[in-house]
């Protein structure tokens, strides 16, 4: 007895061992690969053209990344484990069964094709339930990130009820859906469940023919060990149903997370280093945003502009200012017509070399909720404190910033919310200078500044602008007088172009803007 206690004492001790091993095992290998799951969907995230970003939600997007993410590593972190272990736990059972009898063990294999064909047909509903519930679990992220990066606008409009209402309502889909689910997953247990007993009935049945043979295939004996290794082998059957709808569950969210892992990046990887010296041409160029592709946004497009020009681009608002430095930027593909960099199609230039040496201040300023000086670090992340400082001064930020207690370590808050629009600006204007871009982009840069804020800032920009390329997009003519060329767009036209003096000469559009705002 003694020894058989102390047999039992290793055993235990041994399964301890083992389920320890094997528990710190699948958490290694699961963690490294979900991270490296995490990174890899990121990075191509990331580097995906604008237009992806144009047809697909923040919110949805990083639902992926975290919620379908965090049920791969559940599955493959226990449910993966549990799964292997019963697929031994019934392999090593039905070796002991072909040893038992094997006569008995090819008449209870012969019931398996039903289970497999209910594993079949309820595998593929229960991924298909699964996939719809990360979906609108993801609608659900959406209108969280949506609601609390426009907060301001909902507090101001008095929205709350409607927000809470909108999420309550995506919540409700989810438990409902979710709910279906689990009457899916108990149906398929149960089924699994009565097919497995039942088959131990026909075994039994089976077995008992036997016997009652002259040739006497099998004793009772037999019969009574048969059943139990079949009873132990049903147990582990029975298991499997539940981890097999967790392992459809989670296929479901791998397909998601393949889907965007199989969307085309764009080339970002810096391959040469062509120098841009700041000559510009725009030929013929025509361009449809991809999400309205009947409606023209630039149309026949011909200008050109020399290194060091300082030219505006002046029309109202959807008459394609904007797209123009897009397509410069290469956010967007052109298909017809031709921009050209020191008289060279742009396409010979790679993204990193063109966006390298363009900045561009927009008129929507987003900045990171980090420091100041983080957010103007992001213009060259090798500039050193005196630099930082230097464009902080020449964007006259430097004095508002040192106004606050931690001065360029004050953290801006989401999206910049703890700073004005005329500080967001002038934070943009410096991460601008520090980048030192051979052609400088200002799209409405001085459009959230008062007049004495505008006032201030106009020296430090005319400073900016000597000796480079740079466009400047502007409503207020009064800041763009001084411009060695002004282009006049109307419906993504070329429809005057000429300085300041020469436009008011002529009668047009500029004249009409220029006599209109002078005289308010």
């Amino acid at each position: 007895m003694k020894k058989i206690a102390i047999g039992l004492f290793i055993l235990f001790g041994l399964q301890a061992i083992f389920s320890y091993l094997r528990i710190i095992l699948f958490v290694r290998v699961t963690e490294k690969a979900m991270a490296k799951v995490r990174v890899d969907t990121f990075a191509n995230l990331i580097q995906l053209p604008i237009n992806f970003f144009n047809k697909r939600r923040i919110g949805e997007l990083c639902s992926r990344i975290a919620s379908d993410i965090e049920i791969l590593k559940n599955t493959f972190t226990t449910d993966l484990a549990q799964f292997l272990r019963q697929i031994i736990i019934i392999i090593g059972g039905v070796i002991l069964l072909s040893i038992t009898s094997i006569k008995l063990t090819l008449f209870m294999l012969t019931t398996l094709p039903v289970v497999v064909l209910i594993a079949v047909i309820f595998g593929r509903r229960l991924r298909k339930y699964s996939k719809n519930v990360q979906n609108i679990v993801a609608d659900s992220n959406t209108i969280v990130e949506e609601t609390l990066q426009a907060i301001l606008t909902v507090k101001s409009f008095t929205n709350e009820l409607f927000e809470i209402n909108r999420y309550t309502k995506k919540t409700n889909e989810i438990a409902s859906m979710s709910i279906q689910l689990g009457h899916l997953r108990g149906l398929f247990a149960s089924l699994i469940i009565f097919g497995i007993f039942g088959s131990i009935v026909a075994v039994i049945w089976k077995g008992t023919t036997l016997i009652g043979e002259q040739s006497g295939d099998m004793s009772i004996g037999q019969l009574f060990s048969f059943i139990l290794y079949s009873v132990f082998i049903a147990a582990s059957v029975g298991g499997i149903a539940e981890l097999y709808a967790s392992i459809q569950k989670a296929i479901g969210a791998t397909e998601e997370l393949l889907k965007l892992q199989n969307e085309l990046p764009e080339e970002i990887q810096q391959k040469e280093n062509k120098i841009i010296k700041g000559n510009i041409e725009f030929k013929n160029v025509n361009f449809s945003y991809p999400s309205r592709i009947k409606t023209k946004v630039i149309q026949n497009l011909s200008f050109r502009i020399k290194q060091g020009e300082k030219v505006a681009i002046v029309g109202a608002s959807g008459s394609g200012k904007t797209t123009i430095t897009k397509l410069l930027l290469r956010l967007h593909e052109l298909k017809d017509g031709s921009i050209l960099l020191d008289n060279e199609s742009i396409t010979n230039f790679t993204l990193y070399d063109t966006r390298k040496q363009i900045g561009i201040v927009p008129q929507d300023i987003i900045l990171f909720a980090s420091s100041i000086k983080e957010n103007i670090l992001y213009g060259n992340k090798n500039a050193s404190n005196n630099d930082v400082i230097e464009s902080a001064k020449k964007a006259n930020a430097h004095n508002f910033i040192m106004e606050f207690e931690n001065g360029y370590e004050t953290i801006v808050g989401e999206r910049g919310i703890e700073v004005s629009g005329g500080q967001r600006q002038r934070i943009a204007i410096a991460r601008a200078i520090l980048k030192n871009p051979k052609i400088l982009i200002l799209d409405e840069a001085t459009s959230s500044l008062d007049s004495d804020a505008e006032h201030l800032i106009q020296e430090s920009i005319d400073t900016l602008l000597k000796n480079r390329t740079s466009i400047i997009i502007a409503h207020r003519l009064s800041t763009i007088q001084n411009a060695d060329k002004i282009l006049v767009i109307e419906n993504g036209q070329l429809v005057q172009i000429g300085n300041h003096e020469e436009l008011m000469q002529q009668k047009g559009t500029y004249q009409k803007l220029a006599t209109l705002q002078f005289k308010e």
